[in-house]
């Protein structure tokens, strides 16, 4: 007997990741047969779950079915992936009542299993190909007047028959679907589908991943979520989403890059992102442009017979008088800590500093068990007193030769200001320069709020180094072990990145804008992430060089502009994110000695400092990026006493929070929380759709009237969701409107799909976007 499906509303649907709504259900059945009569005690109810669409105001007091976890459980071996989808179902009620599951699903999948713990017909499973489910959504989008599905009518769909859910029980579906996975070169890419709804969530997210390869795996990267990894063989990677991170919005993305290519040194493949403005805006107009990502990863195993290049530490410690008590015992105890993890053969030595400067060694010693133990000794001896001499012991510390064959490295750390000796942050910080010679890394710590931040981060990115704040409940021995650990076995030091033409000759015309400036050295374990603009047609080779394995090595990778694509939309994103980092912190530089600031509410004199809080508003506005300097773009119209339309006085505010922040604080609480928005910021590598980040008191904050959908940044204004690039304009008259649910309606979503931008309806309301070069109104419900 065919089973007959049931067609339901989403006025109310359980939804995967969101809460319950109420849900009436209309049975689907042959014209020449009467409908079954309900089963009794059984509600005439279908609860149906569809991956993460967000959830509607709750009209039915009745309990009902609600999702309460999900875990997806992803193996990859090689190219193939089999993904399962566990689901977890809740019936609160003290009858049975029925569920269905709609999961948007990529190309070319196909279902391999469904299992179902419980009494009652085993339910099926059944994939939809696009057009069919694009008339399952439409069906339920228009019946409800709900466009939340939108999101997903460009996918396919995996449908389930109706299945019951036992009263006050719950019941587990694990469905299973496998996929031939793209794969650019030696870059194989996996994506769960997910909304990229900001509403919050009240399902647990579990996910993980499986990954093999027959050719050794150089490195896994997520440009969606943090992954937690590890490797249990060359070719054998087992990856963990922290449940934080599963929490937030988004499709979950994941690439693995082998070495199949490389298998003798370093893999590397390009992402990118077409952008016909950025050729437009540089007079280049007819180029290919746009943004690209760079994604490098170290071997997986060494060659047994290369050793790893040799460090040399040295640690300079302060002992002025604010150290007394148990910092100065956590300080002994990470400098034991250092000494110890170094191996035998590798530098140190320790500079210890008050108002006065003393050292273990003239020179940095090699380690042995005798020059080890002799510097235990002198570290358990080591006592707080005086004043902060800082200028004259980071001197100290780069004065010496570095000892041949070693990478050579400082930990500088400090818990105040300096207040003997040397006191202009200035001269500091150009001295420091000029001293280093020997192009010393300078990871800096300081330990609690009062110490110079802008100060302390500047030496350590000047010198390709990091900077690390040890807020007053940390401890100091953990933060700096963290750090030391993480610079174990230098792999490339000192990397270049040079862009070549197509006759093989450097040429600076094809990229530009390339993110970090400076290249960090890569460590064991350590990725590289580069992102920058492109504007060329023809395919380019990016050369990497440095010191490898302790020799000259260069390494180089082809990139195609063709091979850009919508649907990587988090790379200008990433990209805007690490650029407005840099804006600030020459904002921040530029405070030292008050050479920045001005009075709140008026602009810089200085046409440069007004260049720069102008292109901050800019990127802010056009990627929906937002930091706790520009965190009022996202303030609906009206609210708190705000003119009508921020975006209107925006440069002029960023302008006042930029200069009585960013330039003006030094120290405390408030200034180390923009260093550690600046360190996030600078290195990001990864979405952060939420707009995260730490408000003056150190507290997470995050913004829903701000939302990133697809390549796009929507901006909520009152009743209405605005296309960012139509802020300046949206108190204007729209060119045209769109009502929901008229043809114009679908040709305007048959057109986002085929940009990839469907989500853009998903949002619900009414929705102002920029459409074909005119202000498109939409409305929906």
């Amino acid at each position: 007997m065919a089973r007959h499906f049931r067609l339901v509303s989403l006025s109310g649907a359980v939804l995967l990741g969101m809460s319950p709504l109420t849900l009436r259900a209309q049975q689907v059945v042959p014209a020449h047969q009467p409908p079954a009569p309900p089963p009794v005690h059984v509600i005439e109810e279908t609860v149906v779950i569809v991956p993460q669409v967000r959830p509607r105001p709750h009209h039915d007091q009745r309990p009902l079915v609600h999702l309460s976890a999900v875990t997806a459980s992803i193996t990859i071996d090689e190219q193939v992936s089999s993904t399962t989808v566990e689901l977890v179902l809740t019936n609160p009620a003290g009858v049975p009542q029925q569920a269905e599951l709609l999961l948007p699903v990529p190309e070319g999948v196909s279902v391999r299993s469904l299992e179902y713990d419980g009494a009652g017909p085993e339910p099926t499973a059944r994939l939809l190909a696009r057009d069919e489910a694009r008339r399952i959504y439409d069906s339920i989008v228009y019946r409800q007047r709900d466009p939340a599905l939108l999101e997903f009518a460009g996918f396919n769909l995996i449908r389930t028959s109706v299945f019951p859910v036992p009263p006050g029980g719950t019941q587990r579906l694990r469905l299973t679907y496998e996929q031939l996975l793209p794969a650019d070169g030696n870059r194989v890419d996996y994506v769960l589908p997910r909304s990229d709804s900001l509403e919050p969530s009240g399902v647990t997210w579990t996910i993980s991943a499986t990954i093999k390869s027959k050719s050794p795996i150089s490195t896994v990267y997520s440009p969606s979520h943090d992954l937690a990894t590890e490797r249990v063989g060359p070719g054998h990677v087992i990856v963990k989403v922290p449940a934080v991170s599963a929490a937030n919005p988004g499709s979950f993305r994941l690439s693995y890059l082998s070495e199949k290519s490389a298998p003798d040194g370093i893999a590397a493949t390009f992402m990118a992102y077409p952008d016909p403005a950025l050729a437009a805006g540089s007079g280049a107009a007819g180029a290919e442009s746009g943004y690209f990502l760079l994604l490098a990863g170290l071997p997986a195993r060494l060659p047994e017979d290369v050793a790893k290049v040799k460090r040399e530490v040295v640690l300079v410690i302060d002992r002025s008088g604010s150290m007394r008590g148990q910092k100065i015992e956590q300080a002994r105890a990470a400098a034991v800590q250092v000494v110890d993890g170094l191996e035998m053969g590798e530098a140190f030595n320790i500079i210890d500093y008050s108002d006065s400067i003393a050292s273990f060694a003239e020179h940095p010693v090699v380690k042995s068990a005798e020059t080890a133990e002799s510097a235990r000794r002198y570290i358990r001896a080591l006592q707080a007193n005086g004043g902060t001499n800082l200028h004259d012991a980071i001197l100290e510390a780069l004065r010496p030769e570095p000892t041949a064959g070693m990478l050579p490295m400082v930990l500088f750390l400090t818990d105040g200001l300096p207040t003997v000796g040397e006191r202009s942050e200035v001269k500091i910080r150009d001295d420091v320069k000029a001293a280093n010679k020997h192009a010393r890394r300078i990871f800096t710590f300081g330990v609690g709020f009062d110490v110079n931040t802008p100060l302390l981060a500047g030496l350590a990115r000047a010198s390709r180094a990091a900077s690390t704040f040890v807020l007053p409940e940390e401890d100091v021995e953990v933060k700096v072990s963290q750090v030391f650990r993480r610079l174990s076995g230098p792999i490339l030091a000192s990397p270049t990145i040079t862009v070549l033409d197509a006759a093989g000759k450097a040429t600076t015309r094809p990229v530009r804008q390339m993110l970090p400036g400076e290249l960090p050295d890569l460590f064991d374990g350590d990725q590289l992430v580069l992102l920058g603009q492109y504007m060329c047609d023809a395919p380019v080779r990016f050369r990497l060089e440095g010191s490898y394995l302790g020799k000259a090595r260069s390494f180089e990778f082809a990139f195609d502009p063709k091979s850009a694509t919508t649907r990587n939309g988090y790379v200008p994103r990433l990209w805007a994110t690490r650029k407005i980092a840099v804006l600030i912190d020459q904002i921040r530089q530029a405070g030292a000695e008050g050479g920045a600031a001005v009075r709140p509410g008026q602009t810089p004199s200085d046409p440069r400092m007004k260049e720069l809080v102008d292109e901050i508003v800019r990127l802010s506005v056009q990627y929906g990026i937002l930091t706790d300097y520009t965190a009022f773009l996202a303030t609906e119209p009206g609210e708190g006493g705000r003119a009508p339309s921020p975006i209107a006085a925006a440069p002029g505010e960023a302008s006042a929070q930029l200069s009585s922040k960013a330039a003006a604080k030094r120290s405390g609480k408030d200034s180390v929380n923009q260093e550690l928005n600046l360190n996030s910021q600078s290195e990001q590598k990864v979405a952060n759709a939420r707009n995260l980040y730490l408000n003056e008191d150190l507290k997470e904050v995050t913004s829903t009237t701000c939302q990133q959908v697809n390549d796009r940044t929507m901006f909520k204004r009152s009743n209405r969701w605005v296309d960012a690039r139509l802020l300046d304009r949206e108190t204007e008259q729209p060119d045209r409107v769109v009502e929901f649910g008229t043809p114009e309606f679908s040709t305007l979503l048959d057109q986002l799909i085929k940009e990839n931008r469907q989500g853009m309806l998903a949002v619900g309301g009414d929705i102002l976007l920029a459409v074909n070069n005119q202000r498109v109104l939409v409305k929906c419900p």
